[in-house]
C-alpha cells in the first residue's frame, strides 16, 4: 500500500511540474550555495548607436576598449573606464599614465596601426574627427563609434558624449555628475564675462603664421559658452582657421586676444610670444591693457572635448578674468 501511495505521489508531482511549465513558468534546479527564490541576474544589453559615419550595434557591454581621441580618453578616464590601447605619440601631460606598458600603442590619431588593433581584439573602438578616414577599416575589426565635438555647441556636445559613454559602460550616474560639475562652472564664469561686455579674438600661432577662429570653431566656447563678444563676426568657419595678418588684428583691435601656440605641441621652432608681441600688435588695446592671453595648447589644440581638459580650459579663462 505504501509503495502504491509513493508511486501515486510521484506521478502527481510530475503532472504538477508539467502543468506549471506549460503555463509559461520555468522550473530551475538550485546550485549549491544558492538561496531558493533568488535568480542570478544576467545582464541584457543591446544598444544601437547612430552617429555621423553610420550606425553601430552593441550586443554586449564592451570590456576591451581602444580609443583614438584624447578628449574621449579623458572622458573615459574620469568615468573610470579602463582602456586597452590608444595612440601614444602626442599624449598630453595630464594623461601620461596611459603611456605605460599596460596600454598598447596603436599608431597615431590619423594613422592607426590596424594590425596592432586587430591583434588586440577589442570589443569596441572609439574614434573622433582626426581618425574619421579610418572608420571603414576599423569597423572591419570591431564595432566602431564616431564621437565628435560640435563646434557650435561645445558644452552641449560634451554633455551628450558623456551621456552616451555612460550608457555604453553603465556609468550613467557618474556621467551626469561630471556634466553638472562643468555646467555649474560655466554658469559662474558666464556671469563674469557678461559683466565685462568685452570682445575677443582667438588666434592660432603656427611657426610665425596666424589663423583666426570665430564662434563656430573648435575654440568657439570662448564666445558661445562663456559669452565673449566677437571682435570679427565675419571669420570663416574652417578646421584650420582663417589665415590673417598682423595688420588684420590691428584693424579689428580686439579688447582680448586669446592665443594658442600650435608649435608647442607639434615641436615647432617659432614660439607664439615672439610672433605675437611685435611692433604692430603692441598697438592693439589687448596689448596695451595686458589682455593678451596664451592658452594651454595641449588641452585647447589636441584634447578638447574631455572633462579634465575642459576644466583646464576654464582655468585658462578664469585667469583671464582676474
Amino acid at each position: 500500500m505504501f509503495k502504491n501511495k509513493k508511486i501515486l505521489f510521484s506521478a502527481f508531482l510530475l503532472t504538477t511540474l508539467l502543468t506549471v511549465t506549460a503555463c509559461g513558468q520555468s522550473v530551475k534546479a538550485f546550485t549549491p550555495g544558492e538561496t531558493p527564490g533568488e535568480t542570478p541576474q544576467e545582464e541584457s544589453f543591446n544598444l544601437t548607436i547612430p552617429h555621423e559615419l553610420g550606425e553601430t550595434k552593441l550586443t554586449r557591454r564592451p570590456e576591451k576598449v581602444v580609443v583614438f581621441d584624447y578628449g574621449l580618453l579623458d572622458l573615459l578616464d574620469n568615468l573610470q573606464v579602463d582602456v586597452a590601447g590608444l595612440p601614444k605619440a602626442t599624449l598630453p601631460e595630464f594623461l601620461k599614465t596611459y603611456d605605460g606598458e599596460a596600454y598598447a600603442d596603436l599608431g597615431t590619431l590619423k594613422e592607426p596601426d590596424f594590425e596592432a588593433v586587430y591583434n588586440l581584439a577589442p570589443d569596441l573602438i572609439l574614434i573622433s574627427t582626426r581618425t574619421a578616414a579610418a572608420y571603414e577599416e576599423l569597423s572591419k575589426i570591431a564595432p566602431t563609434v564616431y564621437i565628435a565635438v560640435d563646434n557650435a555647441d561645445y558644452m552641449g556636445s560634451v554633455e551628450k558624449n558623456l551621456t552616451l559613454l555612460g550608457e555604453i559602460f553603465g556609468k550613467e550616474a557618474e556621467a551626469k555628475t561630471l556634466a553638472s560639475t562643468l555646467q555649474e562652472k560655466i554658469s559662474t564664469m558666464k556671469e563674469k564675462v557678461s559683466a565685462l561686455q568685452e570682445n575677443a579674438l582667438i588666434i592660432l600661432a603656427n611657426e610665425g603664421t596666424l589663423s583666426a577662429y570665430g564662434a563656430v570653431s573648435r575654440f568657439g566656447l570662448i564666445h558661445h559658452a562663456l559669452g565673449y563678444q566677437e571682435a570679427d563676426q565675419g571669420i570663416e568657419a574652417s578646421t584650420h582657421g582663417q589665415s590673417v595678418t598682423f595688420e588684420y588684428i590691428l584693424e579689428k583691435n580686439p579688447e582680448n586676444l586669446f592665443v594658442i601656440d600650435r608649435s608647442k605641441v607639434v615641436g615647432g621652432q617659432v614660439d607664439a610670444v615672439s610672433t605675437v608681441e611685435n611692433d604692430i600688435l603692441k598697438q592693439t588695446d589687448a596689448f596695451k591693457n595686458g589682455k593678451i592671453f596664451y592658452l594651454n595648447p595641449e588641452v585647447w589644440y589636441i584634447t578638447a572635448g574631455g572633462f579634465t581638459s575642459t576644466q583646464l580650459m576654464l582655468e585658462d579663462m578664469e585667469a583671464a578674468l582676474k
